[in-house]
C-alpha cells in the first residue's frame, strides 16, 4: 500500500510532481496544472494543521467512504468536490511563481511525511484520522492530481 510512510513513494511523488510543467493540460476537473500545485500544498498544510478547512462529512464520509478512499485498491475517480478552502478557484491559495510553488509543495510534503505527532487535525470529509491515514491520504491526493495532468 503506497503511503508518504515509505521513503519510495514520497520519492516517486516529488519527482512525477517535477514533471508537471505550467502548460500541462488537464484531463478532467477546473484547475490548470499550477492551480493544482497550489490545491496539493494547501491540502498538506490542512494535513500539518496549517490550514483551517470546513467539517463537511457525515458518519457515512467518516466511516465507509474513508475505508474506500483509503485502503480499496481503486483510483480515487474524477469529480470530488474540495473543500473551499483549499478550492484554487475559491479561498485556495493562488499561484505566483511556478517554480517557487512546485518547491513549496515538495517542502510541504516532506513536512507532513516527517511528522511525528500522535495529534493530527481532523480531515474535513473524514474527521479523526491516524498518522498512517493521513500519510496515505497524502499520497493518494497527490497520486490523484497528478493522474489529473498525465504524470
Amino acid at each position: 500500500m503506497r503511503t508518504l510512510a515509505r521513503p519510495e513513494d514520497k520519492t516517486e511523488i516529488v519527482r512525477r510532481l517535477g514533471g508537471v510543467r505550467p502548460e500541462s493540460p488537464r484531463r478532467w476537473g477546473r484547475m490548470s496544472a499550477h492551480q493544482m500545485v497550489c490545491h496539493l500544498a494547501d491540502g498538506y498544510r490542512m494535513a500539518l494543521g496549517e490550514q483551517t478547512v470546513t467539517s463537511a462529512g457525515g458518519v457515512l464520509q467518516r466511516t465507509l467512504v474513508k475505508w474506500i478512499a483509503l485502503y480499496a485498491p481503486l483510483p480515487w475517480p474524477a469529480g470530488i468536490p474540495t473543500s473551499p478552502e483549499i478550492d484554487q478557484q475559491g479561498a485556495g491559495t493562488p499561484p505566483s511563481d511556478f517554480g517557487g510553488d512546485v518547491e513549496r509543495v515538495a517542502g510541504l510534503l516532506d513536512l507532513v511525511a516527517e511528522r511525528r505527532s500522535p495529534d493530527w487535525p481532523r480531515h474535513p470529509v473524514f474527521g479523526r484520522m491516524s498518522g498512517a491515514a493521513w500519510l496515505r491520504w497524502g499520497y493518494l491526493h497527490a497520486d490523484h492530481h497528478l493522474r489529473q495532468f498525465g504524470v
